[in-house]
């Protein structure tokens, strides 16, 4: 069993529409209607000043009683009832589509009319269209039928004026029709469909953002894609007629015609032998013999018609606009702390220096000894080890190093140490005097910073940025 579904602009069409496929062998209670009832346009309603929040039918059982007793569809199209979808507003329906929309005996709305179409089959997205189309004054058909059957009721409503609901659904788009679930649930549980979010929604639903149990916002970062299709349309065609006509045709032809005469000479000579015959009774005949023009006819063929189609392909640049979300970040001015978080590349100036004064004369390149400094830097990133000082974790790190590099430890630990030191200084514990930097500069900071330092731990210089003994 297929539901063949059709969107109709007029009411005449859909009713036509519907005899039709009555006519083909549909029974009538396997075809609905349902239309857009505002001002009680095809069957009454209750006070339509009143908002449609709940679910009312008009004589519900009155109507469908009057369109039973007549029988067929005829009967069905006077049964129309009207009633409210809440969210939607007031529509008029007839058939067993009404059965999915009206809960038994309540009159509540079960989903809407996006989930009394999807509850049989049709797709959610077009279900959407359709129901913006009864929204706009639509009638829409809905027809249950076997599947031998189902294509030749869908032709039946394409010939009797269907709308094409893709060419539909793009209008709809252009007039900036979003179809989205609404945030609001009928009293009977299920989320209904809306044409499109409030802008008080909307707003709702950008403020909450997504909020996760440690507190940390997330925004979603949204993109459009455009994706291209291709239907086949039709864009006209040629047809062929032929019929006969007739026109003047002349030709000359000579013809020999034979005439007799007679002439009387005088002649004045003895009779001869000859003429001895002349004095008994004779007849002599000459006929005349003429040619006349016979005309004959011959058909020919003189030229052929070729009637044929040939297929080319072209490239044709589609062009749309596709929306993104873009988030910038900006930071917020403030006192400049430059601790163990700041990223890799900050601390690569003082790893460079470091380099070259210790081992740039050893023949080694730097490249050969930035994995070290890189090693060193990410362990300060390792819960392993933050709050252990170097005596402490060194057997640990030297064995993972040497997994990564073999045998290598001794030429490279003291990189590692000291990129260790440097991204590790402010989770080393309390301050011990000196008043020198690790690199040996002097140690900037007051008094305050100091006190400061000694209660979070902190054994960044703030002026310098470099740890401080």
């Amino acid at each position: 069993m297929k539901t063949v579904i059709g969107l109709f602009d007029d009411m005449a069409q859909a009713k036509k529409a519907a005899l039709d496929v009555e006519s083909a062998g549909i029974p009538h209670n396997d075809i609905s209607l349902v239309a857009n009832n505002e001002g009680g346009r095809y069957a009454p309603v209750g006070d339509t000043t009143a908002p449609a929040t709940t679910t009312t039918g008009n004589a519900i059982g009155q109507d469908a009683a009057v369109g039973a007793g007549i029988g067929g569809v005829a009967g069905l199209i006077i049964g129309l009832t009207g009633f409210a979808i809440p969210g939607f507003g007031w529509i008029a329906g007839a058939g067993w589509l009404m059965a999915t929309l009206i809960g038994a005996g309540t009159g509540a709305v079960i989903g809407g009319l996006v989930g009394a179409l999807t509850s049989v089959g049709v797709p959610e997205e077009d279900a959407a269209h359709y129901t913006e189309g009864v929204r706009r004054g639509g009638i829409l058909v809905a027809v249950k039928a076997d599947d031998a059957v189902a294509h030749r009721v869908a032709q039946i409503l394409g010939d009797d004026g269907a709308v094409d609901i893709d060419e539909r659904a793009s209008q709809y788009k252009q007039d900036g029709f979003v179809p989205t679930q609404a945030a609001y649930t009928t009293n009977t549980g299920t989320k209904p469909y809306a044409a499109a979010p409030t802008a008080n929604t909307a707003l709702a639903q950008d403020s909450a953002q997504h909020v996760n149990r440690q507190g940390e916002t997330v925004i979603p970062v949204v993109k459009e894609e455009l994706e291209i299709g291709k239907r086949e349309v039709q864009r006209g065609g040629v047809r062929v007629y032929t019929h006969v006509t007739e026109q003047p045709v002349q030709e000359q032809v000579t013809l020999r015609e034979e005439h007799v005469h007679v002439d009387r000479r005088p002649v004045d000579r003895p009779i001869n032998a000859a003429d001895a015959s002349a004095f008994k009774e004779q007849s002599i005949e000459v006929t005349e013999r003429a040619e006349e023009a016979v005309v004959a006819k011959t058909a020919r063929v003189v030229e052929e018609v070729v009637v044929g189609k040939e297929t080319t392909q072209r490239t044709e640049t589609v062009q749309d606009v596709a929306r993104q979300t873009n988030v910038d970040v900006q930071q917020i001015a403030g006192n400049e702390h430059m601790s163990r978080t700041r990223n890799y590349d900050a601390y690569e100036p003082d790893f460079r220096t470091d380099y070259q004064s210790k081992y740039a004369s050893q023949g080694g390149t730097y490249e050969q000894y930035r994995p070290a400094y890189q090693y060193g830097y990410e362990l300060s990133s390792n819960p392993t080890y933050r709050g252990r000082d170097w005596a402490s974790v060194e057997p640990e790190i030297r064995r993972d190093w040497e997994t990564r590099q073999p045998n290598t430890w001794d030429r490279f630990k003291n990189s590692i140490r000291y990129a260790w030191d440097k991204s590790m200084g402010a989770e080393r514990g309390g301050i011990q005097t000196g008043g020198r930097d690790y690199d040996g500069t002097p140690d900037t900071r007051g008094v305050t910073e100091k006190m400061a330092d000694a209660v979070t731990g902190d054994r960044i210089d703030d002026k310098t940025g470099k740890p401080v003994r």
